[in-house]
């Protein structure tokens, strides 16, 4: 666990903006923070730690597109903050209008997620509700932004201006394990607009993913279009999944997910690659 009250090694401005967002949140005496476990959730979490100790709840909401692998590290990750970590689970396939995937999903699935998020706010009588929204997540196609203006969520690093450099950071000299995890968004962001969102394709798509992240790769998606998966690995990873063996292993490991046909995208890993903006929704 890390220590809340330890000195951070972290100067200049970006030393004055993590501040900023502790001072806030001494004001508040209690906080839920959507937490997902990735840094930039957990950076919120580990702040509002510092700030208000034991008033402080990580909440993960769990569904059919969180990752069952994300969940495992979303646990650990709040155990390493000394944060209490409560689960609450509701399913975004329930609403018809997300399984359509129209580019407003983000909007649906963002909305419910906060809806049930509040629920254990309300429940222990927790005013704000936070999460790790970052300067970089703004675009021109960040519905789930809007969802969280609409229901008051407080965005430190948003309104802090922190960049997810900054993030990075900042996790790293607050000792969190997770300062240099790469982007995750939900599993719905694999699937293109207009090919609806099924529970088939969300475990088609986990497993593929799973058998990625067995063969040592970092940064990478697997795109659904109908039975064909669009591998996108990160560029600096490209040369080794280029590599004859490994191809191979690539193209098994997406088949046995249930895929019938695998691509490899020799563009690579780009985040938001199926949005016409090429902001991704969630990361």
């Amino acid at each position: 666990m890390i220590d809340p009250g330890a000195t951070v090694q972290l100067e200049g401005e970006l030393r004055r903006k993590m501040d900023a967002i502790v001072d806030e949140m001494r004001q508040m005496e209690s906080l839920v923070v959507a937490f997902s476990g990735g840094v930039d959730s957990s950076v919120v979490a580990a702040l509002a730690r510092r700030a208000v100790g034991d008033g402080v709840r990580a909440v993960t909401a769990v569904s059919e597109t969180l990752a069952g692998r994300e969940l495992e590290e979303a646990k650990e990750v709040a155990a390493e903050i000394g944060v209490t970590h409560d689960l609450i689970e509701f399913s975004e396939l329930d609403d018809e209008r997300f399984r359509e995937n129209t580019s407003s999903r983000c909007f649906f699935c963002q909305s419910m997620r906060f809806e049930q998020i509040r629920q254990i706010a309300d429940r222990v009588n927790a005013a704000v509700v936070a999460s790790g929204t970052n300067a970089d997540d703004q675009g021109d196609h960040r519905p789930g932004l809007e969802a969280m203006r609409r229901q008051g969520i407080y965005q430190p690093l948003l309104e802090q201006d922190v960049t997810k450099d900054g993030v990075r950071r900042i996790a790293r000299a607050l000792g969190l394990s997770v300062w240099n995890k790469p982007s995750m968004a939900c599993l719905s962001s694999r699937i293109p607009h207009g090919l609806a969102v099924t529970e088939q394709r969300l475990r088609k798509i986990e497993r593929a993913e799973d058998g990625l992240y067995e063969l040592g790769f970092e940064g990478f998606r697997v795109r659904a279009h109908r039975s064909l998966a669009r591998v996108e690995i990160a560029p600096g990873q490209m040369e080794r999944a280029l590599q004859p063996q490994m191809l191979a292993s690539i193209g098994d490991a997406v088949a046995d997910a249930g895929f019938e046909q695998v691509s490899l995208d020799v563009s690579g890993y780009r985040s938001g690659s199926l949005n016409p903006d090429g902001e991704e929704d969630g990361e």
